[in-house]
């Protein structure tokens, strides 16, 4: 860190003999410098005369012994693990190696200088001026996932010298788009510095989502237009701050997906950039048995050592500093099932759990986990993450994506419990419908449009001849395969896009909403669209669907209008009394109602009076009584307003199946036509 007249260097590394700063000047000239400290595993020393804009990296001298998984060469420039910017790219060829080309088991002697990134030290100094952390309470959240990039990339109202950067997030035209919304939190895909894949390079392909990270402090550098325009001294820093400073100041929270689970590095033949070189027996998971191989839960040939005391404060540190320096409100953990296998298992009782449920910092953060990881018996861990986390609930996103298609045979109860909270998974460990971040759609699959308009999957252009993304997307293309122009087919899949949405922001938990699908966004039947940094990915502001962009933004409002879809304690369950279910005939579910393997529709009654929950205030959030009418099936089906409450009268405030329409009020034992394949959502004003 700089400080007055010089900069402290320090680096962790316990099978080091002698460490090195590699300081560059503009030319690409190096100057090497020794760290002359060792403490309990990190070598360290202070340099006069350095201050923010100086680029440097780290050598590391030490064995060399890939057979114990000792990979400490000094010919290989690393980059600095708690580096804040790095300037440059990976120029992939045999210099960015540790092994020779010739024999694996001997150390490359080819300097990788020129061939990696250097690490930058910065200013830290920004004026944050009033920016403090918003704390919405996750009952309060509407989450929208989105890409840095492909948010503003053809934004036509954001400069061109802005879009695709932090800056163009943080652009009036960007941040009027959520608001107007009204979402309450951005979740940016992955920011923290990555690689993009050789592999990809060499296809005329990138990395776009970014789960290759190599620099956890340090934001990605082709986000920033500064960088673009030329700064070479960090300013991505600064820039990062601003948005989210701008985003703050319009109400949105910034959650972070993080990638914690692996690097850049890949498996044993990967590139040594970072953490390989400096301590690879401390950073990765190695298998016991032949500690040259990795034991890899991810996927992508590493998995980071949660186990390891350095690779865990590398992890915390790295939490921290967004928190405590960035300013950002949360994190999205990437295959969190990985940063709980301390010994080799899943275990909610991993240090990493306790660490996090210690820090004063980083427990009050948002914290929400992908509970699963890859290639384990415990891979999949929905509902086993301990509180305060949240998990994105994945048998949310099948169970309803197989009620709206008809395609699940007793799929009632699984919807009625999905929709009041998922309490089969949340509810016995005294966690709350919150604990569940529901989704129908994100990033990694298709896009809401692409879910109705296509049966297979098109990925033919990842270059991997349609084989990569899953074959499991439970989606149904209404009739036509991709684009069509039979009216018939669109009514059908404009209808389920928004029963869908409708369930979404109606349903107990915390919604998450894909960025793009209220605009009606297509990547064309790609459903792993990862390596595409081009329109595939990119929002088409041009093509946005209108009636879809209006029709989200009342439903959001409505939530976010109404405490009683916002409980914060569970009602739920098929069994439970404070919620009432009913029968499309208007009569309270029973056994045999929720046992009929082709029931497809029911009513949900849910009182606003009856034991709400308590405010910021201490004030009790009376709400009016709803009843949301759900039908499945194919055709129209007409529901008898069940005896809910004495006298009761009702009016319609939604109707997916006529967005925009009048309806007349009716009362108990009136009957109501439901569209097919909609949602119907009466309300009962509360007496005053």
């Amino acid at each position: 860190m700089p400080r007055d007249g010089g900069t402290n260097f320090a680096v962790a590394s316990g099978v080091a003999e002698a460490a090195e700063v590699g300081l560059f000047d503009e030319a690409g000239n190096e100057t090497r410098v020794r760290l002359p400290d060792y403490d309990d595993g990190v070598w360290h020393g202070f340099i006069p005369g350095i201050g923010p804009g100086q680029a440097y990296g780290y050598r590391v001298h030490g064995p060399y012994d890939a057979a114990r998984g000792l990979r400490c060469n000094p010919a290989k420039l690393l980059i600095d693990p708690y580096a804040r910017a790095v300037r440059g790219e990976v120029v992939f060829g045999p210099e960015v190696f540790d092994y020779d080309s010739g024999n694996a088991d001997a150390p490359s002697s080819l300097d990788s200088a020129g061939h990696v990134p250097l690490s930058l030290v910065t200013d830290p100094g920004f004026d944050w001026g009033d920016d403090a952390p918003l704390r919405r309470d996750y009952a309060d959240t509407i989450i929208y996932e989105v890409h840095v990039k492909g948010f503003t990339m053809r934004h036509p109202d954001v400069p061109d010298s802005l879009r695709g950067s932090y800056a163009g997030l943080a652009h009036e035209a960007a941040v009027q788009h959520l608001t107007d919304l009204g979402v309450t939190a951005v979740e940016l895909l992955p920011v923290h510095q990555y690689v993009p894949d050789d592999f990809l390079l060499k296809r005329g392909l990138t990395n776009y989502w970014g789960y290759n990270t190599i620099g956890y402090f340090a934001p990605h550098q082709a986000y920033s237009a500064a960088v673009r325009s030329g700064d070479r001294a960090g300013g991505q820093v600064t820039e990062f701050k601003a948005m989210v400073k701008a985003l703050h100041a319009a109400g949105l929270e910034v959650i972070l997906d993080v990638v914690f689970n692996h690097t850049a590095e890949g498996g044993e033949g990967g590139p040594s950039l970072c953490f390989r070189g400096l301590d690879n027996t401390a950073y990765y998971r190695l298998n016991p048995g032949h500690p040259d191989q990795y034991y890899d839960t991810t996927g992508t040939g590493n998995s980071l050592n949660a186990g390891n005391t350095v690779a865990l404060r590398l992890i915390m540190d790295s939490l921290r500093y967004w928190l405590t320096e960035m300013h950002v409100d949360g994190f999205r953990f990437d295959l969190a099932a990985t940063l709980a296998r301390q010994y080799g298992g899943f275990s909610s009782m991993s240090a990493f759990f306790d660490l996090v449920a210690q820090d004063p910092v980083v427990s009050q953060a948002k914290l929400i986990a992908e509970p699963w990881d890859v290639g384990q018996m415990d891979s999949y861990d929905l509902g086993r993450f301990p509180a305060p986390w949240r998990e994105w609930n994945g048998k949310y996103r099948d169970s309803m994506r197989d009620f709206w298609r008809s395609q699940r045979r007793g799929a009632l109860g699984e919807f009625a419990t999905r929709f009041a909270g998922s309490s089969d998974l949340y509810g016995g460990d005294r966690r709350k419908p919150t604990a569940s971040v529901n989704l129908i759609t994100v990033h990694d699959g298709f896009t809401l449009k692409d879910l109705v308009s296509y049966d297979t999957k098109h990925n033919e252009a990842n270059g991997e001849s349609n084989r990569d993304g899953t074959n499991d997307d439970r989606s149904w293309n209404c009739g036509a395969e991709g684009p069509t122009i039979d009216p018939e087919v669109l009514a059908l899949r404009a209808r389920q896009s928004r029963a869908m949405l409708t369930t979404l922001l109606l349903s107990f938990g915390v919604p998450m909403l894909l960025g793009g699908d209220e605009l009606g966004r297509t990547q064309a039947g790609n459903n792993n669209a990862y390596c595409q940094d081009n329109e595939i990915s990119w929002f088409d502001w041009s093509a946005t669907d209108g009636e879809l962009l209006s029709y989200t933004r009342k439903l959001v409002s409505f939530r976010r209008s109404h405490p009683v879809f916002r409980r914060r304690r569970f009602l739920s369950g098929i069994e439970a009394s404070e919620l009432g279910w009913f029968t499309p005939a208007g009569t309270p579910m029973n056994e045999a109602d929720w046992s009929d393997p082709n029931a497809l529709a029911l009513g949900v009654y849910l009182d606003g009076s009856d034991d709400p929950d308590t405010g910021p205030d201490g004030q009790p959030m009376l709400d009016d009584d709803f009843l949301v009418l759900v039908n499945a099936w194919w055709e129209p089906l007409a529901f008898t307003v069940p005896a809910a409450r004495a006298g009761q009268t009702w009016e319609t405030d939604i109707d997916s199946f006529e967005p925009v329409g009048a309806a007349p009020r009716c009362q108990a034992g009136d009957q109501v036509t439901v569209g097919p394949r909609s949602v119907v959502v009466l309300r009962g004003p509360r007496a005053s």
